[in-house]
């Protein structure tokens, strides 16, 4: 006698829902995170050409005028050594921070940007330029190890405590020890993550 039918699961099809569902976050995270860095090598080669006159719609301390810096600032970087730095970690963190969902990703790249910026905005010495996408490097940071504790499934803490022992010694660079980087941005960048993870953590009912 069969034990399956129209009104009983099917044994293991719970599982394979999991994981199409895990491996479409994955494909569509990578896709993502690709066209991301690419739109900003893209920016990056303009700004070259321009003799980096984009440069100048970053972040403006405690300017009104460098408020609308803080979406751009991301985008933007100070040649292409310091774009070259920041993708690869951007890349990675990113494609671990989107794996959830595009939505819920995009949501905690706005919250980073938007209290990294600010941050920075308020606390940059006066009339200080700040541009890169170091604040999203340490926001995705912040918001993957976060998620981990926040969330509490079995694959954020595992992904969370990876990311952890991989990155934590890019820490130090919320610290004011190196002239002429913006700790500012990577420090407030920290926070919006777990802010983010916060906000966008799974409800419990």
């Amino acid at each position: 006698m069969s034990d399956s039918g129209p009104g009983l699961p099917r044994p293991g099809r719970s599982m394979r829902e999991r994981t199409s569902t895990l491996l479409t976050g994955a494909l569509g995270s990578a896709i993502l995170m690709i066209v991301l860095v690419a739109v900003m090598w893209a920016i990056e080669i303009v700004d070259y050409m321009e003799d980096g006159r984009l440069d100048r719609y970053g972040i403006v301390a405690h300017e009104p005028d460098g408020l609308p810096g803080i979406l751009f600032a991301p985008f933007l970087h100070a040649g292409f050594a310091h774009l070259m730095a920041n993708s690869v970690p951007l890349l990675i963190l990113g494609f671990v921070a989107a794996i959830r969902g595009i939505g819920r990703f995009l949501a905690a790249s706005l919250v980073i940007i938007l209290v990294s910026g600010l941050g920075v905005w308020f606390t940059s010495a006066p009339d200080t330029l700040t541009i890169g996408a170091s604040g999203l490097v340490f926001g995705y940071f912040g918001y993957v190890v976060a998620r981990g504790l926040f969330d509490r499934r079995a694959l954020d803490i595992v992904l969370g405590v990876v990311v952890a022992v991989l990155y934590y010694s890019i820490l130090w660079g919320a610290l004011p020890t190196q002239p002429g980087v913006s700790w500012q941005g990577h420090l407030f960048g920290l926070i919006g993550g777990v802010i983010a993870a916060w906000l966008l953590r799974r409800r419990r009912t």
